[in-house]
């Protein structure tokens, strides 16, 4: 017999009839074909048609998951869907999706070797794989964590914690001011990690291409010196999909001392095909790096891989101290926690390690793939049409382009008429002050004959 107290937590009819629930919607969303793009509603027809939610004696689960599939799941972009292709789409397979599921189901911290041993081996194992396809040594090691915004905190902060203990170990004084230097095209996640450490950016102007490249931030590093204690690279900007050309920025190591960073969320997952890996050469010389499985490695929301060349700069960075994590942090086990700017973790990369361990990684290389390809296949049929401009080649599976004529305005009521009519999500972007729009291609089910239909639209 339950009490009001235990009801929430035993297992009783009623609880059944939950898991039944959620499991059955779960189900058929996972394996519908047919799953709309769905779009927002007004703050006030949500409260017109959701109604009040929460009281003091419930709504019950039926109810409350009928709510959710018929209201407001309806009022969410299905992010995955083929021809969501605006900012950077997610596209999780069914297994990770599935197994995201059972990281909830059964109860995993991931934040600790003692108390969650078995998921941090999976996730290092997942990790070990992708330091090998970027050419980092196999000491390498790291963690994952929520997104890339973190991810480039986490590194930048580990850079300008070993930029310190390499001044003391000289007996050398800090600069007035900590800098780090990165592409005026460098995504907006460096300046904000930026402000929190109240460090400054020195944004380098790239080439017209957009690529950063070593004899910009040369004249950076002649100018401003020992102050500069990192230098970011990006490997496949969010706008353009652009990769900076990492290996003229890592070959200035041998004359500067700086941590170089990789800020390839979007686009290093690029690297694992052989249609783009020579892009990224230099990246096997990076000091940190990140990439994000939910956007091109098919997880789930969320995951960012943050992996160190030397693991102990991130460990002497983030460990966190005290009285009561002693029994975790004076051991040499391997702490996920201790890696970045956090404490508390889900075992965000289990999915993603089912889903390799599942379909193998020459699945993920052909889906990859088949998205630079598809990139530009729909980048040639761009140019061929008089009325619409290629604002730049695409390297990845970012295709932005223009169409003749149109305005800011124009861009907009084109883009909320795909979205109204369940056509496409496409959003207006922009470049130096020209409004364009852009496809962001990374689902494996996105077809030419898909993205051809929205550019008879325009």
């Amino acid at each position: 017999m339950t009490s009001p107290a235990t009801r929430m937590h035993a297992v009783t009819d009623e609880t059944a009839q939950i898991v039944d629930l959620v499991l059955d919607y779960s189900r058929r969303r996972m394996l519908a074909s047919d799953t709309p793009l769905d779009k927002p509603i007004s703050p006030f027809e949500l409260n017109r048609l959701a109604g009040r939610t929460i009281d003091e004696h419930g709504i019950g689960a039926t109810r409350a998951i009928a709510l959710f599939e018929h209201v407001l799941a309806p009022a969410c972009l299905t992010t995955n869907h083929p021809q969501y292709l605006s900012f950077i789409p997610t596209a999780p397979t069914k297994a990770a999706t599935a197994f995201d599921l059972v990281v909830s189901a059964s109860a995993v911290y991931g934040g600790s070797w003692l108390e969650g041993a078995g998921a941090v081996h999976a996730e290092n194992e997942v990790l070990a794989w992708l330091a090998r396809e970027f050419g980092l040594p196999a000491s390498a090691g790291g963690v994952f964590v929520q997104g890339g915004t973190l991810g480039n905190l986490s590194a930048l902060v580990a850079a300008r914690e070993h930029a310190r203990f390499l001044l003391h170990e000289a007996g050398t004084d800090a600069p007035g001011r900590w800098k780090v230097v990165c592409s005026a095209e460098a995504h907006s996640s460096i300046a904000s990690a930026a402000r929190v450490m109240d460090v400054d950016v020195l944004p380098v102007a790239p080439g017209a291409d957009g690529m950063l490249r070593g004899d910009a931030v040369r004249a950076a590093l002649d100018e401003h010196g020992a102050s500069v204690f990192a230098v970011v690279a990006t490997a496949g900007s969010t706008n353009f999909g652009i990769v900076d050309d990492m290996a003229s920025i890592a070959a200035l190591k041998q004359e500067f001392d700086f941590w170089l960073h990789v800020d390839g969320a979007y686009g290093l997952a690029a690297m694992l095909s052989p249609l783009a890996r020579d892009r990224f050469a230099g990246v096997e010389s990076a000091d940190s790096l990140i990439v994000d499985p939910h956007k091109w490695l098919f997880a789930p929301f969320d995951a960012c891989a943050l992996i160190y060349r030397d693991p102990e700069a991130g460990r002497r960075a983030h460990t966190q101290h005290a009285e009561y994590l002693d029994t975790l942090t004076e051991t040499s086990e391997w702490s996920p926690s201790d890696y970045a700017a956090h404490l508390t973790r889900r075992a965000r990369g289990l999915p993603l390690w089912f889903s390799l361990a599942t379909y193998g990684g020459a699945a993920y290389r052909d889906a990859i793939s088949s998205s630079l390809q598809l990139a530009q296949d729909i980048a040639r049929e761009i140019s061929s049409r008089d009325h619409l401009r290629l604002v730049r080649d695409p390297q990845l599976s970012v295709v932005v382009f223009e169409r003749d004529g149109w305005s800011r305005e124009d861009y907009n009521v084109w883009s909320s008429r795909l979205l109204e009519s369940q056509r496409a999500f496409v959003t207006p972007s922009s470049h130096a002050g020209r409004p364009n729009t852009r496809f962001a291609i990374v689902n494996p089910t996105t077809t030419f004959e898909q993205l051809v239909g929205i550019l008879d639209t325009m």
